[in-house]
């Protein structure tokens, strides 16, 4: 089973601290912070600048974290907000990702859920300073405050989308 999570670990974590270096880096096939900026403000968010910087610094911190299996609850918990965001940005194309869907986003939050309960195993940072033994408690708050936290994001940034230019609005009769 430790193998099995240290794997899980290393291979989620590096990918969302990898997707959030694109956010804000040239790295990994990135566009920078410009690039992200202009992600987030396609995808209808406010913030500018600081809104892409926060969600690319929490992908990585929170994904070296995960692959470190350093404090796993509270990385687990920050990864799925920010991938709930996502989620929620992907979720009018449908699942699957051919089609722009939400299956990435959703296979990270449920994958960053699952290492709240189980621990990041043996062969983690937690365990060698002897952080294992989380209450079950602490986890059923942590993915409450990562989904929440998530969805609170998506209410608070996010703007309804502005009519298209040239497209004409309907007005109520008289």
């Amino acid at each position: 089973m430790d193998t099995g999570l240290l794997i899980l670990r290393v291979v989620v974590g590096l990918l969302i601290a990898g997707h959030g270096a694109q956010k804000v880096s040239y790295r990994f096939g990135g566009h920078g912070l410009v690039g992200g900026t202009e992600e987030f403000r396609h995808d209808g968010f406010r913030g500018g600048p600081l809104t892409a910087l926060a969600a690319g610094v929490g992908q990585v911190c929170s994904g070296l974290f995960l692959a470190l299996g350093a404090l796993t609850p509270l990385a687990a918990m920050v990864a799925m907000g920010v991938m709930t965001v996502a989620l929620t940005v992907k979720l009018p194309h449908g699942l699957w990702v051919q089609d722009d869907g939400y299956e990435y986003p959703l296979v990270l939050v449920v994958v960053a859920g699952a290492l709240i309960f189980t621990g990041p195993g043996r062969w983690s940072a937690d365990h060698a300073v002897g952080l294992t033994a989380w209450p079950v408690w602490l986890s059923v708050v942590a993915v409450v405050l990562g989904l929440s936290s998530g969805l609170l994001t998506r209410a608070v940034l996010h703007r309804a989308p502005a009519p298209e230019e040239g497209a004409s609005v309907a007005r109520p009769a008289d």
